[in-house]
Parts: structure tokens; C-alpha cells; sequence
């Protein structure tokens, strides 16, 4: 067997239905190239239509549709699975990316930010999942990505509420895999580091952020949301079949301890 073609049978998403939130963030819309690329039949979901529409027409061709999904709001998500359900019949992967965050001190944090970070974070996750499993992957089993954060393991100062909606969701990663492992499904959760998008373009042009996080990083740069694909679509086919209930973090060495110290050495 040629290479091309083992490489194809172990990872391709052909024919391969994939749910994808937040499809067009930052992070979101890169995946969903990928995916498609992979030979997925995509199901973008998020609020905004007509930046979908702009996505779909970036994407290798493939049996693509958008729908409207509020993941803060239960009728949303119902109604959402079930447009997904009649057009293509089945849901083979879940990827839980839509997600939100307010910078701002523990003691700054209102109720209603704290509500509005938890709901779309957290429970529109859970219910979601809950929703696509009791209507389709019960019977079909499939896969489930999370879209987790440094901030499932390490913290920074000013999202203490993201923080523990992202530590919460790989809590319920693991939920998942253990639970509904007798319906052959995986669920793991992927943890981006400090990723370049342009809802964080703002942090790497602060010179004193910037050079903090450099400094806790071993590759010392941002990631690109590019280098999420390949972990993505390891986790959404045959290729991970023995995977799940785990974090895989995707941070450029910041967890390791980022840059080393000064040492000996004639390199």
C-alpha cells in the first residue's frame, strides 16, 4: 500500500459528518478547513450566517451546510441538532469550539458576565453534547472534541471565570469518556496555548504581556490556529479509536516550564 493511501484510510473524514461550533472564530474557521480538507461533510454552526456563508465558500467542496446556533440558549441548540439531523442523518463528530471570555479581575467580575461566560463555555457544551449523544451518537457512536485551554491546567490573572469554565469542560471531558464509552465514543478535549487570532492580537502587541508570555513558552512565539488542525483531525477519525477522556495540550512547551534557565552548555 502506498503511503498517500495509508495515510488516508488511517486519518480521512470522508463522508464523515462533522458539528462544528463557533465555526466562524479565529480558531473555528481554520479548523473547518481543515476539516473539509480532510475529506469531513461540515455542519458549520454559529450566530452569524453570513460570516458562515463567507467560510463555506473557502472550503474544499464537500456536502457543506450553516446553521444558526446560540449555544447560550437551550431552544437554540434543540433546534439546531435537529435541522443537522434531518439533513444529513447522522452527527460522527462533535467539535465544541464556540466560546467567550471578558478579560477582567476576579474582584471586577459581575453576575451577569459570570452567567454569560459559564452558559456558552460550559453548560451550552454540556447540552449540547448531551443533545447530539441522546439523538444520534448513542446509536451510531462517534467522536467528541472539546475545545479546551492552557487554562484547563495553568492560570493567568484577569480570567478567573474562563479559567474555570475551560478546567470545568475537561472535567466533563473525562465525564463523557467514561460514560459513554459503551456507545463507542470518544471524547478528548484539546488545549491550545497562547494562540495568535485577532480576538488575542491585542495581548501580543502589549509589550509587557508579550515578552511574559514569550518567557513562559519554550518555542517562545504564539501558535497559529493552524496548528490545531492535525490534532483535530487525529481526534475526529479512525486513527484515535483508542483515545479518550484525555487533554492534549497544544502550547508550544508552556506547561513544561517555558524557556529554561541559564546553563552550561556549548550550544
Amino acid at each position: 500500500m502506498k503511503i498517500g493511501d495509508n495515510l488516508e484510510q488511517v486519518f480521512s473524514l470522508k463522508e464523515k459528518v462533522v458539528l462544528l461550533t463557533g465555526a466562524s472564530g479565529g480558531i473555528g474557521s481554520v479548523l473547518a478547513k481543515g476539516l473539509a480538507g480532510a475529506g469531513a461533510d461540515l455542519a458549520l454552526a454559529d450566530l452569524s450566517l453570513e460570516t458562515m456563508e463567507q467560510l463555506y465558500d473557502s472550503l474544499e467542496p464537500g456536502n457543506h451546510s450553516t446553521f444558526k446556533l446560540d449555544v447560550g440558549s437551550m431552544e437554540s441548540i434543540k433546534s439546531c441538532v435537529d435541522k443537522v439531523l434531518q439533513q444529513y442523518g447522522r452527527i460522527d463528530v462533535l467539535v465544541n469550539c464556540a466560546g467567550i471570555n471578558k478579560r477582567e479581575g476576579f474582584l471586577d467580575v459581575e453576575e451577569n458576565t459570570f452567567d454569560r461566560i459559564m452558559n456558552i463555555n460550559l453548560k451550552g457544551m454540556f447540552f449540547l453534547s448531551q443533545d447530539v449523544v441522546k439523538k444520534s451518537m448513542i446509536r451510531t457512536g462517534g467522536k467528541i472534541i472539546n475545545m479546551g485551554s492552557l487554562n484547563c491546567t495553568g492560570m493567568l490573572g484577569g480570567v478567573s471565570v474562563y479559567g474555570a469554565s475551560k478546567s470545568a469542560m475537561a472535567a466533563l471531558t473525562r465525564s463523557m469518556a467514561i460514560e459513554w464509552a459503551k456507545f463507542d465514543i470518544q471524547a478528548n478535549c484539546i488545549a491550545p496555548g497562547h494562540i495568535l487570532t485577532a480576538l488575542t492580537k491585542v495581548t501580543w502587541e502589549n509589550p509587557h504581556r508579550a515578552e511574559y508570555l514569550r518567557e513562559r513558552i519554550a518555542a517562545e512565539r504564539p501558535g497559529t490556529p493552524e496548528e490545531l488542525v492535525g490534532i483535530t483531525i487525529l481526534l475526529a477519525s479512525n486513527a484515535s479509536s483508542y483515545m479518550t477522556g484525555h487533554i492534549y495540550n497544544v502550547d508550544g512547551g508552556a506547561l513544561i516550564g517555558g524557556k529554561p534557565w541559564q546553563f552550561d552548555t556549548v550550544y
